[in-house]
């Protein structure tokens, strides 16, 4: 009997190879499983079926993680306005991990003896699918064909052809990974330091040109609402922005960051919910949390980006982060007003019950009710001693 492995499938170029080389070169028993983490709808699903199945796997399975990748991940994310490099809402890099945790499973559930992923090796994602691989089931042996290779797209192109694989080439000049979290395009344009994506690399394009008006409604930090409609389930709120934004061309942009083994790396991407819910939920904190809590919620929501970013999603550390996000979020309750235009968008203001910014206490820059002047004067003189002492010790001015 041939022995069994299991490929996380996309269907994209680098699966289709490793597909076909694992079984005719391996004489490996193929099963491929997509890992669906929302980017996928069911005509796209059931295209990669049929693509796996012509390329001569034994059995393809959709896995929809979904769900759990919004609980364990995206909440959190949100919850810690996560921008890698102040840009990128590590789309990719926080799918990887929850989407290798649900094919391993499925290995051990089958009885694999291997587990194989398509990942070149100059990139993260080889360092996010073997740590999870090797950390929930080290008796399962891991193949990497393009990585062990080293092929470049030409030479996988080439290999399928010489075996009888039809396919639109010219769509797999770009990598694209699609998720509930954003979409990231890599190729051609993004392996150079002066190019940028041309509009056509998109998938989504500009369709909306009327400026728009809308309301987002956070409850507890998570979006649960969009103009008015509010959604039990916080994963079809995203969808719902997506649908509303997307049009718009919002939430693209090109990320240029350290990638985990020490080589720069560039990735467009295009992310409208994304991008919108993390800086919309980030002016709500603004009006309904103190200083001290936005400081160091800025602290641990960087550690925490930065942990997933590096495939440390199973470090303990992480779960103590999402307690302090978890608690930092009791008044974080309001409604967030956006205006969407071509290419951009505009916060225009938030309603909350939490808001801090009281009248009865004071208007900034117009009237104070809480203190008088005399309040103000001594406070100021108390606040100056310490360096008042300083500069006549020193004369540092």
């Amino acid at each position: 009997m041939k022995e069994k492995v299991v490929l996380a499938f996309s269907g994209g170029l680098d699966t289709s190879y490793c597909a076909k080389y694992l079984s005719v070169e391996k004489n490996l028993e193929v099963y491929t499983a997509i890992a669906n983490t929302g980017g996928f709808s069911q005509a796209e699903l059931d295209a990669i079926e049929k693509k796996a199945y012509n390329l001569g796997a034994v059995k393809h399975v959709a896995l929809d993680v979904t769900d759990t990748y919004y609980e364990k991940s995206i909440k959190y994310m949100v919850f810690g306005n996560v921008l890698r490099n102040n840009t990128y809402p590590i789309s990719v890099s926080s799918e990887r991990v929850f989407q290798a945790i649900a094919i391993i499973e499925y290995a051990k559930q089958i009885g694999a003896k291997y587990v194989a992923h398509g990942s070149t090796g100059a990139g993260n994602d080889q360092v996010r699918f073997d740590l999870t691989f090797q950390i929930l089931a080290p008796e399962i042996g891991i193949l990497t064909p393009t990585r062990d290779l080293e092929l470049s797209r030409q030479e996988e192109i080439d290999y399928l052809k010489a075996h009888g694989v039809e396919a639109d080439w010219k769509k797999m000049d770009y990598s694209i990974n699609k998720g509930l979290w954003g979409t990231s395009i890599g190729g051609k344009e993004t392996l150079k330091s002066n190019k940028t994506l041309p509009e056509e690399a998109y998938p989504s394009q500009l369709t909306e040109t009327e400026e728009k008006e809308i309301t987002l409604d956070y409850i507890a930090g998570e979006l649960k609402g969009v103009n008015g409609e509010i959604f039990e389930n916080p994963v079809n709120a995203i969808r719902a922005l997506e649908a509303v934004a997307s049009p718009y061309a919002v939430g693209r942009d090109m990320h240029i960051g350290d990638t985990i083994i020490g080589i720069k790396g560039r990735v467009g991407f295009e992310a409208a919910a994304p991008i919108i819910a993390i800086k919309a939920h980030q002016m709500l904190e603004k009006h309904t949390l103190t200083k001290w809590q936005q400081y160091w919620k800025e602290q641990l929501g960087n550690w925490y980006g930065m942990f997933l970013h590096e495939a440390l999603y199973f470090e303990p550390v992480m779960r103590d982060i999402e307690k302090f996000l978890e608690n930092s979020q009791q008044t974080v309750t309001g409604k967030v007003i956006v205006k969407l235009k071509p290419y951009n968008f505009v916060l225009v203001g938030v309603e909350s019950d939490h808001d801090l910014m009281r009248s009865e206490f004071g208007e900034y820059g117009e009237k104070n009710s809480a203190w008088t002047a005399d309040d103000v004067k001594g406070f100021t003189k108390v606040l100056s001693t310490s360096l008042k002492i300083h500069n006549s010790v020193n004369h540092s001015f």
